[in-house]
């Protein structure tokens, strides 16, 4: 009964603030409802250097987004590398076993409640997070960095509570392989390493900005799975598999 409860208030609770997310009208103006022509930000996000393209080269309302994932993307792939040889570093290092460290101190019940209700919303949010980061402040690294964040208060509440680590090493690797291959594809089609090749469609709304929601999509799940790979080596014991 007692996990019943938990679930459903989380639920409840996870539906109330991503319907206050998604509908920010009562907390922010309204897009389109502000005057942007003559802005210096309207003009980068419309700026187009390739004449043959008839939209704009990014489409993102997030003017953070049009730098980082398409000017930049090559960039912002270095940084998943360097990521990903940190947890390759940790993981060999640590020589990680089988067994999860024991705590001294169990979690009582209060904190296992708590942590119950709150993950589920971090995990919605980290979610909306990535998935809204051409529209909104965010992005991949810091919606992957809450999922991350979720797993880790799973470990401090449940003493029994180990991840299943395969499913976190197929879901970063095939993440990182598909940001290579649609960065190949731009490279040898158009000429650019991850070359925008999808229509940006209409600024400010949730399928626009081309191949940018993809690819923070694509970020926010390896992030957030490499992330809790290194918090799952650093909590298990070494030993042999």
């Amino acid at each position: 009964m007692k996990k019943f409860i938990s679930a459903l208030m989380t639920l409840a609770l996870a539906f109330f603030i991503f319907s206050l997310l998604y509908d920010s009208e009562s907390f922010f103006p309204k897009y389109g409802e502000r005057d942007l022509n003559n802005t210096v930000s309207q003009g980068y996000i419309e700026k187009n250097v390739d004449e043959t393209r008839p939209y704009p080269e990014t489409g993102s309302a997030n003017i953070v987004t049009s730098v980082v994932v398409n000017y930049r993307g090559f960039d912002t792939l270095g940084e998943l590398t360097v990521l990903f040889i940190s947890a390759m570093g940790v993981a060999l290092l640590l020589n990680v076993g089988k067994e999860r460290i024991i705590f001294r101190v169990k979690p009582n019940f209060i904190l296992k409640a708590g942590v119950r209700i709150i993950t589920g919303i971090i995990l919605i949010v980290g979610i909306y997070i990535f998935i809204h980061g051409h529209l909104t402040p965010g992005g991949g690294f810091p919606g992957g960095a809450m999922i991350a964040s979720s797993v880790l208060l799973m470990y401090i509440s449940d003493d029994k509570f180990k991840e299943k680590m395969n499913a976190f090493n197929v879901l970063e690797g095939t993440s990182g392989v598909l940001v290579i291959v649609l960065g190949l594809i731009g490279l040898f089609a158009f000429n650019s390493f991850l070359y925008n090749f999808l229509p940006s469609g209409e600024i400010g709304q949730l399928f626009s900005a081309g191949l940018t929601p993809i690819l923070y999509v694509l970020i926010g799940l390896k992030v957030g799975s490499e992330l809790s790979n290194i918090i799952g080596n650093f909590l298990t014991q070494g030993g042999e598999e």
